[in-house]
């Protein structure tokens, strides 16, 4: 008893001491904002539905890219490099397992039937995980058929990020092919930077009841961007140089839990932006590691 009550002692000092101090108040209210929010469970939630959408769109993709550019082989290879740039350590064995339908016409009608419950499903779900966030009433938040119309805007959103993302892949290949001043390479590098902080901005706007302020999401958008194209990086790096000998990645059941796992990577920093920016605007630290 004598041993627990001391310890009980030593976390009630630990705890009183990170809250007079800013560096450690802010980061474990954050932390416990997760918590109490249940992030894991969000972050589940938006990696089942991104799941369910990516493969038959992928395979949708592939179909589109076989009947258009049938006589371009390279052009047809490099749009999907450039789709697939969003998973740089498990893209190759994306593209090596993904194959069109041919004239299987009915699994094309499935894979697109299956690709719009799996977006619009994301999109409701990226408007309940935001809301949840900003702590919006339920009354509050909008209903049929606005949210519906909301969810269409975000999906809309997705697929421009999607554009974006293979323009810019492909202006990089360019660019790689030409003598360019570091000045002018940091003005591309940050002309992508803006415009895909712009785009999570978009998303987060329209995933988001019209009560919290336009400005209260831009925090937010920027952490989310500078955690996906580190995640790029770093990705890059790992299939660069420490995957450059393995073989594959355990056939197709290492494939399917790579890409769950970097999907709920990626919600889960999204949501961790969204967290910090939400703990910034309404101010809600310090508090308790305990309560």
């Amino acid at each position: 008893m004598a041993l627990l009550s001391r310890l009980r002692a030593l976390a009630a000092r630990v705890d009183r001491f990170q809250q007079r101090h800013r560096v450690l108040a802010f980061p474990v209210a954050v932390y416990r904002e997760m918590q109490v929010k249940k992030a894991s469970y969000l972050g589940a939630i938006l990696t089942f539905f991104a799941f369910i959408s990516l493969f038959p769109l992928l395979l949708i993709l592939t179909t589109v890219l076989g009947t258009v550019l049938r006589s371009n082989q390279k052009l047809q290879t490099d749009v999907l490099n450039s789709a697939l740039v969003d998973f740089p350590v498990i893209g190759d064995q994306l593209k090596n397992n993904i194959h069109d339908f041919g004239r299987n016409g009915v699994a094309l009608v499935i894979s697109i039937v299956v690709t719009a419950v799996g977006s619009l499903g994301l999109a409701n779900a990226a408007q309940y995980a935001m809301n949840l966030l900003w702590d919006v009433p339920e009354d509050r938040q909008p209903k049929f058929p606005h949210d519906w119309l909301r969810s269409f805007g975000i999906i809309g959103t997705m697929g421009l990020g999607v554009l974006s993302t293979t323009v810019l892949t492909a202006l990089g290949e360019w660019a790689g092919g030409h003598v360019f001043t570091a000045g002018l390479r940091a003005a591309l590098l940050a002309a992508s930077f803006v415009l895909t902080a712009l785009l999570f901005w978009l998303g987060m706007r329209t995933a988001t009841a019209k009560e919290v302020d336009a400005r209260d999401l831009r925090l937010a958008a920027i952490l989310t961007t500078l955690f996906w194209q580190g995640l790029q990086y770093l990705g890059g790096f790992i299939a660069g140089h420490q995957l450059r000998h393995a073989s594959t990645l355990y056939g197709v059941f290492g494939l399917v839990l790579g890409l769950l796992a970097w999907i709920y990577l990626q919600a889960r920093l999204t949501l961790l932006a969204v967290t910090t920016d939400v703990v910034r605007a309404r101010r809600t630290w310090p508090r308790s590691l305990f309560d």
